[in-house]
């Protein structure tokens, strides 16, 4: 049997086979995971060790496969740069620097120092390893810390801001290092020493900057305007694409690594006011790459080794998590938050992140330590991550306690909301306006005078930057997109109203409201009696028909002309 399966594998191209397998493998884990209410990002760990053990990869093609998977991984690396540049804020940044530079720096330091002298003492590695390994553990996984705080509905709190505050500095710590990394790794070709490395490093990396300047500040603004005019959906993501490889192709070519480029692509546009539209185009790719790279991950652990190796890395697991979850949390507290929310923090960070999967895997073959090392970190790091969301609904009822208790109450930290990112941010119980002419004008204006908070979603770049100018919350995105729904905060707002007079744009985006908020209040709009009952059918609440206002105010109109 299993002859006839090579057989019959051997016509498919064991790329294709693979990736086959790796999709299905991770839609039916995660549905597991999800049903026991699990992170997703533990099913994509466990899809990979499971293929990467069940004797799969031999039949499909074996490290050829895996090599070109690894490539495809890789890409998802480039997005997920290019997306945490795109939404890195220096506006964000100067309202959290006390958190962000005190509270990210004591952290990464601290951390960084117990996991040194851990690893010299163990004698683990060398010391360039033993940098890249203090550097790696001291990082933690933004996404599944924000997005864990975001399932409890905490996402505002204060731990979760200190959270977010802490992530920032370890993002731009994180790009620093990627580029001082190659120092860090053995090098290739004569032996130089170290300034004349350090030296062609900076000059290579200020030419970089030089030239993302002058593409941040006129070629790429320019372009996307253009772009944008067409309103070719299509030619505008395959444009955002095409920018962000090309930088990243270009930090690439000069030696700093397409990480870097790829974040400095998203940091030239990360204050424009395509900066909503871009997420909403590239998240569903970068999900799908990264899901890749995950997977990937999972397939370099060998069970056997895992098995045998069992008693260290749940020691490693158990102590960096600790360890980290009462730094964190010490330094919250010094900083003013607390008990409950410092403890929030610190477990919230307490986990690995992604960037320490890709620091582990982009020095794998520089062989800085052991086999067994690399197996018990990658284990550990991947194993943190799927316990995080866990720990975090277990911190609430112990933070709780310790209120009970009377331990450090502390002064509550108050967050500046002053940008107009996070505005947007922290919009609660508001009224989200689809379309800015002149019918979503007049409502806007209405809403406001009522008191009501008002988040203006539009496609066109002109009102956008008048709105933006205004103070107005607005959103440059596409209604039709289910990311744009996510960035509104729908699930806090109190009603949405689409304002286009076109039905098909409206049915497609109550399909998605639907989908996120079934209870909340929609006014839709219809050109045509026709599409009165469709939209009303898809969930609008009260639908508004061009039609019958105008035929009802042309008979109004009419009686007065006639009466006088």
């Amino acid at each position: 049997m299993i002859q006839n399966f090579t057989i019959a594998t051997s016509a498919i191209p064991p790329l294709f086979a693979l990736l086959a397998l790796m999709l299905a493998g991770v839609v039916l884990v995660s549905l597991l995971l999800l049903r026991l209410r699990q992170s997703m990002l533990a099913g994509y760990f466990i899809c990979g060790v499971l293929i990467a053990n069940s004797g799969v990869l031999g039949i499909l093609g074996g490290g050829a496969s895996h090599e070109q998977i690894s490539q495809m991984a890789e890409f998802g690396v480039v997005l997920l740069m290019f997306t945490l540049g795109l939404e890195f804020s220096l506006g964000e940044l100067r309202f959290l620097r006390r958190l962000a530079f005190v509270g990210g720096g004591w952290q990464m330091g601290l951390c960084g120092i117990v996991v040194a002298a851990v690893s010299s003492v163990l004698h683990t590695s060398s010391w360039h390893g033993g940098v890249i390994l203090a550097v790696a553990l001291s990082l933690s996984s933004t996404a599944v810390s924000l997005k864990s705080f975001q399932d409890l509905g905490l996402e505002a709190s204060p731990g979760a801001r200190m959270a977010l505050a802490v992530a920032i500095f370890q993002d731009l710590f994180i790009i620093v290092f990627f580029m001082f990394l190659p120092l860090l790794l053995p090098h290739e070709g004569p032996d130089e020493a170290i300034l004349p490395r350090l030296g062609s490093l900076v000059l290579r990396g200020g030419a970089f900057v030089v030239l993302s300047g002058v593409m941040a500040r006129w070629v790429i603004p320019w372009l996307l305007n253009a772009v944008t005019r067409t309103r070719n959906r299509e030619l505008f993501t395959l444009t955002v694409i095409g920018c962000c490889v090309s930088l990243a192709f270009t930090g690439g070519l000069l030696g700093l690594g397409l990480a870097l480029g790829a974040f400095v692509a998203g940091l030239a546009v990360s204050e424009s006011i395509f900066k909503h539209r871009i997420l909403a185009d590239v998240m569903p790719l970068k999900d799908l790459f990264l899901t890749l790279f995950f997977v990937s991950v999972g397939l370099m652990i060998d069970i056997k080794t895992a098995a045998r190796l069992w008693m260290p890395i749940s020691a490693l697991t158990l102590v960096f998590m600790l360890a980290k979850a009462v730094i964190i949390t010490f330094v919250a507290r010094r900083l003013g938050l607390a008990q409950k929310q410092a403890l929030m923090a610190g477990i919230g960070l307490c986990s690995a992140g992604e960037f320490s999967l890709v620091l582990l895997q982009q020095t794998r073959a520089a062989a800085l330590w052991s086999d067994d090392t690399q197996q018990t970190m990658l284990v550990a790091s991947a194993l943190s991550m799927g316990l995080l969301p866990a720990l975090l609904k277990f911190g609430i009822p112990l933070g709780d306690w310790l209120v009970k208790r009377g331990w450090g109450r502390g002064k509550p930290v108050k967050f500046d909301a002053g940008s107009l990112r996070q505005r947007v941010a922290l919009l609660s119980n508001h009224a989200i306006i689809c379309g800015h002419g002149p019918v979503g004008e007049k409502l806007n204006n209405a809403l406001l005078d009522a008191g009501v908070q008002t988040l203006v979603v539009e496609l066109n770049a002109e009102t956008v930057r008048k709105l933006h100018r205004e103070g107005q919350p607005v959103l440059f995105a596409d209604a039709c997109h289910e990311e744009t729904w996510e960035l509104t905060r729908l699930k806090n707002a109190r009603i949405v109203a689409l304002t286009f007079p076109d039905a098909t744009i409206n049915a497609q985006a109550l399909s998605l409201i639907r989908a996120l908020r079934p209870d909340i209040a929609v006014l839709a709009r219809a050109r045509f009696s026709s599409d009165v009952e469709r939209l009303k059918r898809l969930g609008a609440t009260q639908v508004v028909n061009d039609e019958t206002e105008a035929a009802n105010s042309i008979v109004e109109q009419a009686e007065m002309l006639q009466g006088t």
